[in-house]
């Protein structure tokens, strides 16, 4: 008897959660949310910032209400808006990386999704610290939250440093995503048939069972959203407060190294069931002394509670080369120096910012006045 009341009380409080959810998200669940003529419209001023340049979308402003209407009439209609890939690849901070980027008439499509069922639904339930591609957080978001939680970790452990981090890093993350478990997930969350058809067939242009392409909004949204379970499971199971995660980059703030072991061996076998496998040389437990390497920084939390902010290696040495690559550009006449000025002051505005390297940038800004300033034959350039 008691099971059966045990089992009522769980279904009422599983109705009561659902009709909530409805409450909250119903409204974006609606398929005419995408295929609204005027949401197209504001959806392209939106996807043209940045490439306004590009003749394919000149051409398709030059009939952007012609273009819309068969927009919309395909969606009514259930036909495929795909128009495939314009594939190539980037050199992103050192790391090559393949991009399959879609056309105009589909990236509105995707905006539109995005913006205005997507991003209401699927950032409910994540949790406060996953900063990637979410509006109104980003990079500096995480960081933020990382600084505040070695400061929170500092006062609660006695205003000590003595502590450890787990770091963990996502193998090959958006290769590797699975698009059954995917489906289900986006299931639980999207209703609407037809929003559900349009959703899987971008999902399914980068492959029949897995992977996500770099260049996709929708694939940006779902990355974000795939390991939240993971997320859940840190906060709420494993109890680790100062927790945080950018796309496929996570930190875990504890005092004890084995229960961090336990942490971790327990993650592995959760990302084992999504079908996502951790990176061995990036996932280690280091000491917080030893400082917790995140988003292309180390940030050391030391005895008086002073968090000290380190450039990784290779940025500095990626700019050092840039700069280098920017004079033989100038001597050959196919760079000026004011377009140089204006890059290597966005560098170090935004590395001054982030970082306490004042020797390291007083070098940068050595080589730059001797590769730049006082050599007076550039200048002229």
């Amino acid at each position: 008897m008691s099971d059966k009341r045990h089992e009522a009380r769980y279904q009422r409080r599983k109705e009561k959660r659902e009709q909530k959810r409805i409450s909250k998200i119903g409204f974006y669940d609606d398929f005419s949310l995408v295929s609204n003529a005027d949401k197209l419209c504001a959806a392209f001023k939106r996807a043209k910032r940045g490439v306004s340049w590009k003749e394919s979308v000149q051409r398709y402003e030059a009939n952007l209400l012609q273009n819309v209407i068969e927009t919309k009439r395909k969606l009514l209609a259930g036909e495929d808006v795909r128009r495939g890939f314009v594939e190539f690849t980037v050199n992103e901070r050192g790391k090559m990386r393949h991009i399959k980027s879609v056309h105009i008439s589909e990236r509105i499509v995707q905006k539109c999704l995005c913006e205005e069922v997507l991003s209401p639904i699927l950032e409910r339930p994540l949790i406060h610290d996953n900063g990637a591609s979410i509006k109104g957080k980003g990079t500096q978001f995480s960081l933020n939250r990382l600084t505040a939680h070695l400061r929170r970790y500092y006062r609660s452990n006695g205003n000590s440093n003595e502590g450890y981090a787990l770091l963990i890093d996502f193998r090959k993350y958006f290769d590797s995503i699975d698009h059954r478990v995917l489906a289900k997930q986006l299931g639980r969350h999207i209703k609407d048939a037809r929003l559900r058809i349009l959703l899987w067939n971008f999902i399914q242009a980068f492959g029949p069972e897995k992977s996500l392409g770099l260049g996709s909004e929708v694939s940006q949204i779902c990355a974000v959203f795939f390991p939240n379970k993971v997320d859940h499971f840190i906060k709420e199971k494993l109890r680790i407060k100062y927790y945080g995660r950018y796309m496929d980059d996570l930190y875990l703030i504890h005092s004890d190294k084995n229960y961090l072991k336990k942490c971790l061996y327990q993650i592995q076998k959760l990302c084992a069931e999504l079908g996502i496998t951790l990176h061995d040389k990036k996932t280690r437990i280091v000491k917080l002394t030893q400082g917790v390497n995140f988003l292309k920084g180390r940030y050391i939390l030391t005895k008086t509670g002073k968090i000290i902010r380190l450039p990784s290696r290779d940025s500095t040495v990626r700019m050092r080369r840039k700069l280098k690559k920017y004079k033989s550009l100038c001597e050959r006449g196919k760079m000026n120096s004011s377009d140089i000025r204006i890059s290597y002051q966005s560098w170090r505005g935004n590395f001054k910012k982030r970082f306490d390297a004042y020797y390291k940038l007083k070098r940068m800004d050595k080589l730059y006045n001797e590769l730049f300033i006082y050599d007076h034959t550039l200048m002229s350039a």
